[in-house]
């Protein structure tokens, strides 16, 4: 059984990746605050490096291995951004990379994947079908695996986030956070319920992919056999028994929005506040 991480984890993941992600904006939002009645802001990991906050996870998890099994090499499976990470984390330690990407994962997130180096393997109509096949090759070749969410150090990283949030805004009330298979938020939550546990945690997932929220409801692992939603990022059809016993414990609430509420707040971020971001990055605003 994997061990949860600590907030002394995640503090030690802040010195370790220090070097090579940036401490990104927490910007207000005139407009969704008026909208809302309620002052509202965006932390804007679409300015991180790669693009997103998951390459605070898996440059973490890296640097965390043995030199032993750097040198083995690295293989992971996503949709694009725990991809990137590894492939980014994997290039400035010059560590064999194998990414294992579904079928349908945008063209341009292939790319960016091989401009780091990592060699991709396209295999499913979904992430968790190339999380199989990732540990089948990483079986067969003898490649350390770095989960996108079922790995402490993972989540640690991510939870560097919330360290962030609460220095930028020590007096906020709640944070609302996307849901896949879980790692961002449960890395969020455990350090929010320790420095901060009045703050609400709040997590947000795609209707027609809400593993996590059927999980919880139901007190033990549910599964969404053919996830199906436009937010490619959070379209996860299990949660692992880490994430899911770390949200029992940290997550205040759980909802869902649907595909078309998810556009909507992709289109509304464009339109009003001039900033770009996916669906998995919308669902938030969605919720609100």
């Amino acid at each position: 059984m994997l061990t949860r991480p600590t907030i002394d984890d995640v503090r030690a993941a802040v010195e370790r990746i220090r070097q090579h992600v940036y401490v990104t904006p927490l910007e207000h939002s005139a407009h969704f605050s008026r909208l809302l009645g309620n002052r509202i802001y965006h932390k804007l990991e679409n300015l991180q490096m790669t693009g997103s906050f998951k390459v605070r996870g898996a440059l973490n998890a890296i640097l965390s291995l043995t030199d032993e099994q750097r040198a083995s090499g690295v293989i992971a499976a996503s949709a694009g951004n725990h991809a990137q990470g590894v492939a980014y984390g994997a290039e400035i330690t010059n560590t064999r990379a194998v990414i294992v990407m579904p079928m349908a994962t945008p063209l341009v997130k292939l790319e960016a994947v091989k401009r780091h180096g990592a060699e991709v393997v396209r295999h499913g109509e979904n992430y968790d079908e190339a999380c199989a096949r990732a540990y089948e090759i990483a079986e067969e070749r003898g490649l350390c695996m770095v989960h996108a969410f079922d790995n402490p150090t993972v989540i640690a990283g991510q939870g560097t986030i919330a360290l962030e949030i609460i220095e930028q805004i020590p007096d906020l009330d709640a944070i609302v956070v996307p849901i896949g298979g879980g790692g961002l938020i449960s890395g969020i939550g455990l350090v929010v319920k320790e420095l901060a546990p009045r703050v609400q945690v709040i997590g947000v997932q795609a209707a027609g992919s809400a593993a996590m929220a059927r999980s919880l409801a139901a007190g033990d692992i549910r599964t969404v056999e053919r996830p199906v939603t436009i937010a490619d990022g959070i379209r996860v059809g299990r949660p692992s028994d880490l994430t899911t016993g770390i949200c029992r414990d940290v997550v205040d609430q759980v909802v869902t929005v649907d595909d078309d509420e998810i556009a909507n707040a992709v289109l509304m971020m464009v339109e009003t506040d001039k900033s770009v971001v996916e669906g998995a990055g919308a669902t938030p605003l969605a919720a609100l």
